[in-house]
Formats: C-alpha cells, structure tokens, sequence
C-alpha cells in the first residue's frame, strides 16, 4: 500500500507542477490542501463503486471529492450550461464526444474506465423467477421500469435489448421511466413496479434476485470520463481519472461488475 500511495502521490505532484508552468518551482502549493474539494458529475450506476473509490482516494491525498449523481444525459445538459463540475464520468462515451465536441474538455483527459452490463431485477419476496428476458412475457407482470432512453444510457441499453428480443411493442404499456438507473431499481425494491432493467452494478450490491443479460441484446455500454476545462482543480481532478482507472479503482470497479478495457465480461448470475 506505501507503494501506491507513493505512486498516486508522485502522479499528482507532477500534474500540479506541469499545471503551474514550466518556470516556477515546485512548492508548497504542489501539496494538496485539506480545502480542495473535487466536484465529479457522475453516472447513477456508479453510486457504490465511486463513493467507496472517492473515500479511499481522499484517505490517501487529502482531497475531499463531492459526487452529483444522476442521468448521464441531464448531467451533460447541465455542464453545457455552465455548472460548474471538475470531472464527468458518463455512463455512454457519446455523451463525452458531445462535450468535447464543444471545447468543454480537456482532451488527453478522455479515458474509457469500464464497460456496463444491464439485469432483470426483482426484489427477493417475488414469486417471479427470470432465466431470460423473453420471462418478462409473463401475465403476472403489470409494470416493469427501465431508465428513460431519452438521456439515460442504461435506458437506451434496456430499449434496445427489448427491442432485439421482439418485446418492445408488446411491453410498451407496462413500462415505467426512472429518470436515471438507480430510480428505476428504487421503483422495483420499493414494490412500485414488478421488475426492473438495471445495472449490474447497482444489483450486485442491492437485496434482490438478478440475472445477467447477454451483453448482445444491446450495444455496448462504454464508460468513459474526463477532465472539464476551465476547472479550478484540473490537477487534483486528473489524479483522481488516474486513481479510477490505477491500481486501486480498479479492483473495486471489477467487484461491481464493471467490465474493464482488455478483460473478459463478468458473467454470473444471482
């Protein structure tokens, strides 16, 4: 662990250094300070990974990391329009080309961090029981919520492995919108909706019962986050990127089910 707490904090020294110019020494300021605070916009589906990432990382440098968690696509609305956020990870790398696309990024800061995985959820009193998604024909099922495809990636994911499965038409009626992933696993614990398309990462950490979709029912969902320009923190902000995508996010993000660059795809089931 003193290894890569040295590694993490050799990383950031050099980006506050790099980030104050090439003609002022390095000084007390590359020390990070007790009152920065990292603002990162973020996917709902890494609510658990993240939280427990952003607690290790601020044991480990000192700086405080403040999560807005929400609908990929609301969450770039709302950095289009100005708010003010350090780092965005998104849910659908589209959704980063869309912000670089309109200068509001630092470039080099792009990185993939994973690859989501959707599920059928129900919560474990159900009397229902899934092996596929052709089980969501049952006639027992009144309501089945999904994120809202219209700025949610997981929604899209959900519409589309509905819709390679012939069941988008016929389930139309029954479908209830979250506003983002983790919405719509609230409306299935609560008992609000029979079951639920969710992210695998959000249903390895919940109570429920869960089985794991063939990842080719729907396109994949590629991760990827990046620096904001203009940010008042852009070397804290690029050592917590590394910190998600080095040796210590990761393992944490594999145990949530993330499929990162390079691996194999998780592929059991509860």
């Amino acid at each position: 662990m003193t290894k890569i707490i040295t590694i993490v904090w050799l990383g950031l020294m050099v980006c506050l250094s790099a980030c104050a110019g090439e003609s002022t020494a390095i000084s007390n300021t590359t020390q990070p300070t007790s009152n920065v605070t990292l603002t990162v916009s973020a996917a709902a589906d890494l609510i658990p990974a993240f939280t427990e990432i952003g607690a290790l990382f601020t044991q480990e440098t000192g700086i405080k990391v403040e999560f807005n968690f929400g609908s990929t696509g609301q969450l770039a609305q709302q950095i289009l329009q100005g708010a003010p956020v350090d780092m965005f990870a998104a849910a659908n790398q589209s959704f980063i080309q869309q912000l670089e696309d309109a200068g509001l990024i630092i470039p080099d800061t792009r990185a993939v961090y994973a690859v989501g995985r959707i599920t059928l959820w129900t919560r474990r009193d159900s009397p229902l029981i899934f092996t596929s998604i052709d089980d969501l024909r049952d006639p027992r099922i009144e309501r089945i919520a999904i994120a809202n495809p219209e700025h949610a990636p997981y929604g899209v994911a959900a519409r589309e492995a509905l819709q390679s499965s012939g069941l988008w038409d016929e389930l139309q009626p029954k479908l209830i919108f979250g506003e983002n992933i983790a919405q719509t696993l609230q409306y299935a614990e609560s008992g609000n909706v029979d079951v639920a398309l969710v992210a695998l990462s959000l249903s390895i950490q919940s109570d429920g019962k869960w089985v794991l979709l063939p990842e080719g029912l729907h396109n994949p969902l590629v991760q990827a986050l990046a620096v904001i320009k203009n940010t008042p923190h852009e070397a804290e902000a690029r050592a917590f990127a590394l910190f998600i995508n080095g040796e210590i996010g990761h393992p944490i993000m594999r145990r949530y089910g993330f499929v990162l660059p390079g691996e194999e795809p998780f592929s059991t089931h509860d």
